[in-house]
C-alpha cells in the first residue's frame, strides 16, 4: 500500500513540476505549488524523510521533469569483476555516479572509474540501460533514474582509494554473492547480468 501511495506522490510531484514550468498565471502557480506540497506530505508518510527535506529536493529539481542518469563502469580482470567499497554505507558497488553535463556517457564513466578506483580505462561497449525503479527495491528517490552500464578495459593506473571509496577489489561471480552490496547503487542480479554479458559478447545489451 505504501508503494502505491509513493507512486501517487511521484506522479503528483511531476504534475506540479510541469505546471510550475509551463504556467504563467499566478493563481495556477499557487495551485501547482500546493500540489507539490501535497506530494511532499504524501511522500513523507511513505518514507523516512520529512516533508521539509523532500520539499527542498523538489525545489532543486526545476524545469521540465526528465530522468536523471547514473553511469556504472564494468571492469573485468582475469574473469573477476572490479567493485569499490563505498565509504558512505560500507557496501560494495560498481564504480560510477551521476553523469555530468558537458560529457558523454562514456566520458562520464571513464572519469568516475578513475576517480573512485585509480584505474584509467577505455570504454568498450554499452552493456545495459535500466530504469532504476523497474529493477529491484532500490531506496526511493523523488525522480526517475536511468542506469547506464559500460564495459571498460584497464589501460593504466593502480588501485587507489578515494574520498568516496575505501577499497578496490576484484571478485569472482561466486564471491559477489557473499558481499554486502551498496543497494542504492548496485544489485546482485545486475552483477550477474554483467558476468553473463562479459562471457557472451555477442549478446545485446539489456534494457528497460
Amino acid at each position: 500500500m505504501e508503494s502505491k501511495y509513493y507512486d501517487i506522490a511521484v506522479e503528483l510531484k511531476e504534475i506540479a513540476q510541469k505546471g510550475l514550468w509551463f504556467s504563467k498565471d499566478e493563481y495556477d502557480l499557487e495551485r501547482f505549488k500546493r500540489v507539490q506540497e501535497i506530494a511532499a506530505e504524501l511522500m513523507a508518510d511513505c518514507t523516512d524523510a520529512d516533508k521539509e527535506t523532500i520539499m527542498k529536493a523538489f525545489q532543486e529539481d526545476t524545469g521540465y521533469p526528465t530522468p536523471r542518469t547514473d553511469c556504472r563502469g564494468v571492469v573485468f580482470k582475469d574473469d573477476k569483476i572490479m567493485l569499490v567499497k563505498e565509504i558512505e554505507d560500507g557496501g560494495w558497488t560498481l564504480p560510477g555516479g551521476w553523469c555530468d553535463n558537458g560529457q558523454t556517457g562514456s566520458e562520464n564513466v571513464a572519469r568516475e572509474v578513475w576517480e573512485e578506483s585509480g584505474f584509467k580505462v577505455e570504454v568498450k561497449r554499452l552493456m545495459g540501460v535500466l530504469d532504476r525503479d523497474k529493477h529491484g527495491n532500490h531506496p526511493t528517490y523523488p525522480y526517475n533514474v536511468y542506469k547506464l552500464f559500460y564495459l571498460c578495459e584497464i589501460v593504466g593506473g593502480e588501485a587507489t582509494p578515494s574520498n568516496e571509496t575505501s577499497e578496490i577489489k576484484f571478485f569472482t561471480e561466486d564471491e559477489v554473492e557473499t558481499l554486502e552490496l551498496s543497494e542504492a547503487r548496485t544489485k546482485l542480479y545486475q552483477l550477474k547480468w554483467m558476468f553473463d554479458l562479459y562471457r557472451n559478447p555477442v549478446v545485446h545489451a539489456v534494457y528497460d
